[in-house]
């Protein structure tokens, strides 16, 4: 969760959680120590990131290089105390037949984004260089965009994805929750992906598992899109209302 601390006066300013789709990108997602001294770590580093983000950024300033960090239900309340966001929760278990999403460890999400890695890789360096004494890792994935924008099962990944005013209508929080608001909520997922068991299949099969056509990325008609699609499924409607939800998804 990002938001503007107002509680202790301190004025916050919303993220770039809606800026544009990079080449490149590193999610680190680390544990915070118990104690005051490490508590204090993190909070300084949330006070210079916008300073490290500009040296390192200037070296290529068209490279647009950015930085979200996101903060865990139990990081919370150590970090930054009363009030809390109304949705911030730590993730549920989801069970579905044979399919587990699973609840994993983590307080903070580094959630880094260039043209280039090495900017990225320099930031997750600076940092890592402040406040690695204070926490623990859990995980480190290094993204990179995939031939033309398409994931490694080779369909294009993103079309549906809200733009401009659009995305930051859906990601930002509002007046559901005003003293938070300019924040945003993020869940982190990975997935193991069957590629042996995937190439095996025809293209015409995947694109009815898929929803759309492999070339094209043109979405298959509704009176012959199968309900499992993975475009249909991930398409959430509430009282009538699609529900929009901004990807960011790497490989």
């Amino acid at each position: 969760m990002n938001s503007p601390n107002q509680a202790s006066g301190i004025v916050g300013f919303a993220q770039p959680v809606a800026a544009p789709l990079t080449r490149a990108a590193i999610f680190l997602v680390v544990t915070l120590k118990p104690g005051f001294e490490h508590r204090r770590t993190v909070r300084s580093l949330c006070g210079d990131l916008a300073t490290v983000m500009r040296a390192v950024g200037f070296r290529d300033i068209e490279a647009g290089l950015s930085c979200v960090v996101g903060f865990g239900s139990d990081a919370w309340d150590p970090l930054f105390g009363a009030p809390r966001p109304v949705e911030l929760h730590v993730f549920r278990e989801i069970h579905a037949g044979t399919r587990h999403a699973v609840s994993t460890p983590g307080d903070l999400l580094f959630h880094i984004r260039a043209k280039r890695m090495d900017l990225c890789f320099e930031l997750a360096t600076q940092i890592t260089a402040r406040i690695g004494h204070a926490v623990s890792p859990e995980d480190e994935v290094h993204g990179f965009r995939y031939f033309d924008d398409r994931d490694l099962i080779g369909f294009v990944d993103g079309t549906e994805n809200p733009r401009g005013q659009e995305a930051v209508d859906a990601v930002l929080v509002g007046d559901e929750d005003p003293t938070f608001a300019g924040g945003s909520y993020v869940v982190v997922q990975k997935y193991l992906h069957d590629m042996d068991g995937w190439n095996a299949l025809s293209s015409e099969q995947q694109e009815r598992i898929i929803g759309r056509k492999k070339l094209s990325d043109i979405e298959l008609d509704d009176s012959t899109k199968q309900t499992s699609a993975h475009s249909a499924l991930t398409t959430i409607v509430e009282d009538g209302k699609e529900i929009k939800i901004l990807r960011d998804q790497f490989w």
